[in-house]
């Protein structure tokens, strides 16, 4: 049947859910790690890696193509509670603002958390209404090794620094009450910065040592886990088609 296929898994009904976004060119152990300790110090049910189909403020020239690096962050991502979409491709949204809207229609049981790393913080300004995905979830900033000074410095954190909350200060959870509905509560903005033992590991990196790590992805589609539908192997989208700002 036509659009069925984005029918919610009964599964996943009111959780708590971070969402980390990004190309994962390739996905790798602090992409894991980081996921990790967010989602204990967060209390989420989940982290989702949404792999972006392009990013306008990446080059293109290196990018491996989007069936790679969701079967790449799959093999990362296995036995963790985390899920690996493709789901933007699927959307055909331009912009990360349009993405979070459209996950919140869909899943309007759910609460979200948006992840970011201080490298991002520190660029949020330039991302396409920034101010309003501030508004619509909390956003949890994870320290980058040589990030932090910029990210303190950024247009965007000078602006969120008035609403940075210490973990357990708002309600990221459902009721206290032992409701299964969450509280109508609206916590945004939110800012929480969450310290780690920094990881000095980064896609750059990893690219610049192997650069041919997408040739030994095997060929087969790789399955989305939130859409469940395959992940063609397809061609990298250019800038001009895919924004992650």
């Amino acid at each position: 049947m036509a659009g069925a296929w984005h029918r919610p898994d009964p599964a996943l009904t009111r959780r708590l859910i971070g969402l980390l976004g990004g190309s994962f060119n390739p996905a790798h152990a602090a992409h894991r790690r980081i996921s990790l300790h967010a989602r204990a110090a967060l209390g989420l049910d989940e982290v989702w890696w949404l792999v972006s189909p392009g990013n306008v403020l990446k080059p293109v020239e290196g990018m491996a193509a989007l069936g790679a690096r969701v079967a790449g962050a799959r093999k990362m991502a296995r036995r963790a509670p985390i899920r690996v979409s493709a789901i933007e491709a699927e959307l055909g949204t331009r912009y990360t603002v349009d993405t979070l809207a459209r996950l919140q229609r869909r899943y309007p049981n759910f609460r979200f958390v948006w992840l970011m790393g201080a490298d991002n913080l520190a660029q949020f300004h330039r991302w396409r209404a920034w101010r309003t995905i501030a508004r619509m979830m909390p956003i949890a900033v994870i320290a980058r090794p040589g990030y932090d000074g910029a990210a303190v410095a950024s247009p965007a954190m000078v602006w969120l620094r008035r609403w940075r909350r210490r973990l357990g200060q708002d309600r990221l959870v459902p009721d206290a009450s032992g409701s299964r509905r969450f509280g109508a509560r609206r916590d945004t903005p939110a800012l929480y910065q969450l310290r780690f033992d920094p990881d000095p590991l980064s896609a750059t990196a990893i690219r610049a040592a192997d650069p041919d790590w997408h040739r030994r992805i095997p060929a087969s589609a790789p399955r989305d886990m939130l859409t469940f539908r395959l992940v063609r192997p397809g061609k990298a989208l250019s800038s001009s088609r895919k924004a992650r700002s």
